[in-house]
């Protein structure tokens, strides 16, 4: 890992994700109650020892940059360790980040700087526990010049990424970019191999492509659709099947681009079992932590009595107070209050919500700093719902950050 360099995508305007993007990087915005999208593969990189990590950043990063800065600024530069937020330098070219591939060739000075055996590339929005060690030692074994992680998902699913075809000896022999009919992995028809846009290059080979890319004015200068299905046509470019870190029979990844995505993956959470481990002390996922206070459930009386406050089968984190209320299967972030006989389910609430008495609101978003009035309905009402507020194609009312209701 001392001779990996590790360069983390996270620059992207994050469209799909709008409008939780709409002031924020995907990287940063909540997940899980008290976690950033980009604390994932930050963790990921500190329980794997790289200790040398450039994050590309471009678009709204105030928030990630003070995040980082925030929660991350624990290395030690006396021993060559560092994590540091790049924006665009226009060092070569008066132009922003054209796709991934050109966020590496306008930054290719870094590597002619720190000058690493190889290079580690990552994305900043997707979910996920990988020893990065495992992907490294088999890149060295195959002797690979690209060695390039994939997943199985759901064919259902697979059009929205690279799919993989290898051989018996794991070398990628095809490859096709969001296909529309993605072919099945052979003897599972349901199930597809796709890319999790996870690479290791050696810097050689990464530099010479990223070059060759910014010189074809054809290219959309990106890896998946350009860099990665011209180098397959070379000898050395494997893939390696994923496995969840501490737990070999584990695969859960998921890319939360998308707002269906980001509100599926945050009620997996809820779940009894759930697929993603938050607890395992063994592979710790870090953030930075707020000073708040604890989270607490209380009673409330009234004409009616006592109404007990509940949150079941959720997670609730330091600062809530729910309040005579119930929440089922739902993800409250920090320093929410829920009111008496209100009842909040399969939603996830970000931070600094206030959500008065009698609400009820259901398989919803609601962004940060919203106040929900008293007896105000969400989810229940699709018309309603549609002249307000942004419904995904799964049904799930977005409410936008500082929205007045």
């Amino acid at each position: 890992m001392k001779k990996t360099l590790c360069i983390l995508m996270a620059g992207g305007k994050g469209e799909r994700l709008y409008p939780l993007t709409k002031a924020r990087a995907k990287p940063s915005v909540r997940f899980g109650g008290i976690y950033r999208i980009v604390d994932f593969t930050l963790s990921n990189c500190l329980n794997s020892d790289i200790r040398r990590v450039y994050v590309l950043t471009q678009y709204r990063s105030v928030s990630l940059d003070r995040h980082i800065r925030l929660g991350w600024n624990i290395f030690n530069h006396e021993l060559g360790e560092f994590i540091e937020c790049i924006p665009p330098q226009q060092r070569n070219v008066d132009r922003w980040y054209r796709g991934t591939a050109d966020s590496i060739y306008q930054n290719i000075h870094i590597l002619q700087r720190e000058r690493p055996e190889r290079v580690l590339i990552l994305s900043g929005d997707h979910v996920y526990k990988m020893n990065y060690n495992d992907m490294l030692a088999f890149h060295i074994e195959k002797n690979a010049q690209l060695t390039v992680a994939g997943v199985e998902v759901d064919r259902s699913e697979a059009s929205a990424f690279g799919v993989i075809g290898s051989d018996d000896r794991f070398r990628i022999v095809d490859w096709e970019e969001k296909p529309k009919n993605p072919k099945p992995v052979p003897g599972n028809p349901d199930k597809a191999f796709v890319s999790m846009g996870v690479y290791i290059f050696n810097t050689d080979m990464l530099v010479k492509s990223v070059i060759a890319d910014a010189k074809n004015s054809a290219s959309s200068h990106d890896f998946g659709k350009d860099v990665v299905p011209s180098a397959i046509t070379k000898s050395g470019v494997f893939v390696h099947s994923f496995k969840e870190a501490n737990n070999e029979e584990g695969r859960y990844w998921r890319d939360i681009g998308t707002l269906d995505a980001y509100w599926q993956a945050n009620m997996d959470l809820c779940k009894k079992d759930p697929p993603v481990n938050l607890y395992d002390p063994e592979w710790p996922i870090r953030t930075y932590q707020e000073q708040v206070p604890p989270a607490k459930t209380v009673s409330t009386d009234d004409s009616e009595g006592v109404l007990n406050g509940a949150a079941l089968n959720s997670i609730i984190s330091g600062g809530c107070i729910v309040s005579g209320a119930t929440v089922r299967r739902s993800v409250l972030s920090l320093n929410v209050s829920v009111g008496p006989k209100s009842l909040v389910e399969d939603s996830v609430i970000l931070e600094n919500v206030k959500i008065g008495s009698r609400v009820k609101i259901k398989k919803a978003i609601i962004d940060q700093d919203v106040h929900v009035p008293d007896d105000f309905v969400i989810g229940h009402d699709p018309e309603a719902d549609k002249a307000r507020f942004t419904i995904s194609n799964a049904g799930v009312v977005i409410v936008p950050r500082g929205m007045s209701l």
